[in-house]
């Protein structure tokens, strides 16, 4: 499926208002009123209504990413993004689509290192057939060999379309194979296909019983639903599916870093020259974690940020600079990169990029700028808020990552706790030398084919 990401859309000019020591949203975001039960079978269900519309969204989180793979069985939880769509005991191959589309709605499913999602979003009158569709698909999934065969084949073209026929599409595997040492974080969601290839029918169908079980998994509806009847619906198409033995934990140790690790590679369709730098951090929502993502709206949110600032507006070595502190439940990677503007040497587009952390860390930090860093949190959350599919998403997910789904109610409470001497702890603690992960990827002309007939040697 398409990976899509749900994104809270910007203010126009808060930026610029932040800047100037301007307050926005003065008043607490709203807090969001939601059931939280869980089924005999262990399924967790989260409820909450918003009668704003006549519409609800539903958002089925499965506890199971590329993390939860083992080497030499890579790529299954993607592949199950895929196959998740190709039939169930009562709905054909290319059926739920069909249902989903035809009365109004839209629906997808994505998968990262952390968990698998899907979701429907309908009008409100058609909750029992989302309830169906996703009641169905857990309960039993139609895994055949042709149909496996089949979404092998659309993971091939997927990847020879996102990664190998992509400029920078190596690039990150490349960054994270190198900055990793945990198995469960080194290698891409998309996987291998080799590890595909090699699969066969009773692999793939013991992953299903083990992971896309109902206790490994939350439900979360949103929208113009109520409560009490939601639930007696839920328990209707849901309580009857068997629980699965627990999954094995995934083991997230990863050894400290002790010296900067570097590489260069080539990409025929790469048209500049991109540099890419990571360093290992926490786990998200932890103190440090959370000090680390203002740091990052420091460095690179806006125009009025430091690295847009002085590296692409004054010093002109790239025409965007971003820096980001991921989502991990497991060891994390704080990220910085760009390309270098042509004529510019890589190597002064990365020692720009080092001095604005090395100034980072010795400070100031000007008040407006954390400041702005809590507006744009407030911000984003807010947006999110008016969305029935974000907060299906945001709720579900924070149940399956950190076993709070509460946290949508208090997360902009951490981060405008954040001060200045928070980030600057931090920023002198994580972004070391010795921590740091670097790739390089240079355009390399692809090497001309042979024309028939010509004469292989010289004179």
């Amino acid at each position: 499926m398409t990976r899509r990401l749900i994104r809270a859309l910007p203010l126009v000019g808060a930026g610029l208002l932040a800047a100037a020591g301007v307050s926005l949203l003065a008043a607490a975001p709203p807090k969001v009123q939601f059931s939280d039960t869980r089924l005999k079978n262990g399924l967790r269900v989260i409820i909450t209504e918003d009668h704003s519309a006549p519409v609800f969204s539903i958002a089925v989180t499965y506890n199971v990413g590329s993390r939860n793979e083992r080497e030499g069985r890579t790529g299954f939880a993607h592949l199950f993004e895929h196959m998740m769509f190709k039939g169930s005991p009562n709905v054909g191959s290319g059926e739920h689509f069909l249902l989903v589309y035809s009365n109004g709605g839209d629906m997808n499913g994505s998968t990262n290192k952390e968990r698998t999602n899907y979701y429907e979003r309908l009008p409100a009158n058609q909750l029992d057939l989302a309830l169906f569709l996703e009641s169905d698909r857990m309960r039993a999934l139609d895994i055949t060999k042709a149909s496996l065969d089949n979404q092998i084949g659309t993971v091939s073209e997927e990847r020879k379309q996102g990664v190998d026929n992509q400029a920078y599409g190596r690039t990150s595997e490349v960054l994270e194979s190198l900055a990793y040492r945990n198995a469960a974080y080194r290698h891409s969601v998309i996987g291998s296909l080799d590890d595909l290839r090699a699969a066969t029918v009773d692999d793939v169908a013991a992953f299903f019983k083990m992971y896309y079980a109902p206790n490994n998994a939350v439900l979360a509806i949103a929208g113009d639903v109520k409560t009490a009847e939601c639930l007696a619906k839920v328990r209707q198409y849901f309580e009857s599916i068997p629980r699965q033995p627990d999954p094995p934990a995934v083991d997230i140790t990863e050894p400290p870093q002790t010296e900067e690790r570097r590489q260069t590679i080539d990409d025929s369709l790469a048209k500049l020259v991109r540099i890419d730098i990571v360093y290992h951090i926490p786990p998200s929502m932890t103190p440090d974690a959370d000090a680390l993502s203002v740091a990052a709206t420091v460095l690179s949110s806006g125009r009025s940020s430091r690295l847009y600032e002085n590296v692409v507006r004054q010093k002109q070595l790239s025409s965007s600079v971003m820096a980001s502190a991921g989502e991990s439940r497991g060891p994390g990677l704080f990220r910085l990169g760009g390309m270098a503007n042509p004529g510019k040497p890589i190597a002064d587009l990365e020692q720009a990029i080092y001095a604005e952390v090395e100034r980072l860390k010795s400070g100031p930090i000007e008040a407006w700028e954390i400041e702005k860093a809590r507006n744009s949190a407030k911000r984003s959350l807010v947006a999110s808020l008016t969305s029935s599919l974000s907060k299906a998403v945001m709720l579900s997910q924070l149940a399956v990552y950190y076993d709070d789904p509460n946290l949508i109610n208090t997360r902009y409470e951490r981060l405008s706790a954040i001060t200045a001497a928070d980030v600057q702890r931090v920023a002198s603690q994580y972004l070391t030398p010795q921590n740091r992960t670097v790739v390089i990827t240079n355009p390399k002309p692809a090497t001309p084919a042979p024309v028939p007939g010509a004469p292989k040697g010289g004179l």
